[in-house]
């Protein structure tokens, strides 16, 4: 029988009882344009910290450089956050990576081996299976500091022929040991409320040393698309204090890059 025939729709009452401790508020659709723009609206109206936006069916999902994406229904995970941090602002780039590493360990608790890709992709064998969105919103009427807003896709589902390009993959073709999206979607929270504990702290060298030993950009030679227009070629060295990732270029020179779009060039060595 088709795998996809056993797709169910996520049941919210169950999700709700798993996290109840920490949820501060669920709202489970059937269908959207983007989770993000849902929970940034509700961020607007006064959504309390923790509230998540989850949808089976995710019509045109937000990437970064506002690329959209959309996968079958039922088929991953649509899931956005809204957070109200009372942190600095310059640490607020720590928080994608944090995502990510919230992303990479619910993957090893399914028997799955990831890399986090700078800044802000998670890869299995050098293939894309989650992508990251953080948006920083403004919420004057409620009296409330701005409202980080975090969007994550998650493709647990996706057979081959159903992957949006070639270069992604999905936790049924990684062999996950579960496929269920009630369950992988709880771990996955689960994991994020870990991680805001953690970059809530404020403490980036804690995060930089684990963060540099799982990112799969680091050692590998790279194109960046920098927001300027141009290609910075050269070989990923580090992640520093900042969050941005040290390129040296074929003559040495080191440029921290706070901004860019990250293509891997060739595998490490």
């Amino acid at each position: 029988m088709d795998a996809r025939s056993h797709r169910q729709p996520l049941d919210a009452a169950a999700l709700s009882a798993a996290l109840a401790h920490r949820l501060g508020g669920l709202r489970v659709l059937a269908e959207t344009g983007s989770t993000n723009a849902d929970a940034a609206q509700w961020a607007r109206e006064g959504a309390p910290h923790g509230s998540v936006v989850t949808a089976d069916h995710q019509r045109a999902a937000r990437g970064r450089l506002d690329r959209t994406f959309s996968m079958p229904a039922r088929s991953g995970i649509a899931v956005s956050l809204v957070w109200r941090p009372d942190v600095p602002l310059r640490h607020w780039v720590w928080l994608p990576l944090a995502v990510g590493l919230a992303v990479e360990a619910t993957l090893a608790t399914l028997g799955v081996g990831g890399r986090v890709k700078w800044p802000n992709d998670v890869l299995v064998d050098g293939r894309k299976i989650s992508g990251i969105l953080l948006e920083r919103v403004e919420t004057p009427a409620t009296g409330w500091p701005a409202a980080a807003v975090v969007g994550i896709g998650l493709n647990v589902d996706l057979t081959e022929d159903e992957l949006p390009v070639p270069h992604a993959t999905s936790l049924r073709i990684a062999g996950a040991r579960e496929l269920d999206r009630l369950d992988v979607l709880t771990r996955l929270l689960e994991h994020l409320d870990q991680a805001y504990d953690r970059w809530a702290r404020g403490d980036a060298e804690a995060l930089r040393a684990a963060y540099v030993p799982r990112c799969a950009t680091v050692g590998r030679v790279v194109d960046v698309a920098m927001p300027d227009g141009s290609v910075l070629h050269g070989t990923a060295e580090d992640v520093d204090a900042d969050g941005r990732l040290v390129v040296a270029g074929a003559d040495q020179r080191r440029t921290a890059v706070s901004a860019g779009d990250v293509t891997h060039v060739r595998a490490r060595d």
